[in-house]
């Protein structure tokens, strides 16, 4: 029986790597007892696989990992049984069953929601207010030069980012920012790209450690290249009753 979880990472948790967030789930399917099933053969594993891989400094509000199991009790008692076991800033949001025919969580990705805000003290800097800083990015976005040069692992390669934002707007405080970026294998923008062309564009150095990013959910592409139609790799399951 294949099973999509949906989790959040939060607080300090947002400085554990990928490898230790999945040591970590190994964990605790064994100390929640979940019947996870494990691979065959002289060094077995459990069979668990991550939608995306967030970045160490991110924090995540929809985050995704797919497992199968042999069995299971409820998706209320295996999300509770599963947050017993988790640390401070880490929680079990949703359990669900997925079709058997259902794709990986890892191969689904299209696209993800982010909001992006200002540590303290970083816009007073750069002689701006948090509001002034994301008005004028939100303004950048939709009429400044997105070209960049993007770093791969083959080499250096000119983009253009416009094609590859499907959405931006203030928060509702005017203190950050919304946005839904390409992801996944055929265009991965993070946002750091997005914020690293606009500061340039400020004529500003790049704060790396100045932004507080959350990714707020992560989608499938249920249309086409010419019409999208996103949708949350949670709506694939159905709750276990």
């Amino acid at each position: 029986m294949k099973i999509r979880i949906k989790f959040s990472k939060q607080g300090n948790m947002k400085f554990i790597g990928h490898l230790d967030i999945m040591r970590y789930f190994q964990k605790v399917m064994r100390r929640a007892d979940v019947d996870i099933r494990y691979s065959e053969g002289f060094s077995p594993h459990q069979i668990m696989s991550f939608a995306a891989p967030l970045g160490v400094g991110l924090t995540g509000s929809g985050e995704y990992l797919d497992i199968e199991v042999l069995s299971t009790d409820s998706s209320a008692e295996m999300v509770r049984r599963m947050n017993l076991a988790m640390v401070e800033g880490m929680e079990v949001l949703s359990y669900k069953k997925l079709p058997d025919d259902a794709g990986n969580a890892m191969s689904l990705v299209a696209a993800c929601d982010y909001t992006v805000r200002m540590r303290d003290g970083y816009t007073e800097a750069m002689g701006l207010t948090d509001v002034s800083f994301m008005s004028s990015l939100v303004s950048f976005i939709e009429t400044g030069d997105l070209q960049i040069t993007k770093k791969t692992k083959k080499g250096e390669k000119e983009m253009d980012l416009r094609p590859y934002i499907y959405e931006q707007s203030l928060t509702d405080d005017g203190r950050g920012v919304f946005l839904k970026l390409s992801s996944g294998s055929a265009a991965n923008i993070k946002p750091e790209l997005l914020l690293e062309a606009y500061c340039k564009s400020l004529g500003q150095e790049f704060p790396a450690f100045g932004f507080l990013i959350n990714r707020e959910e992560v989608y499938a592409d249920a249309g086409s290249e010419t019409a999208h139609c996103f949708v949350t790799l949670e709506s694939f399951g159905e709750d276990i009753e």
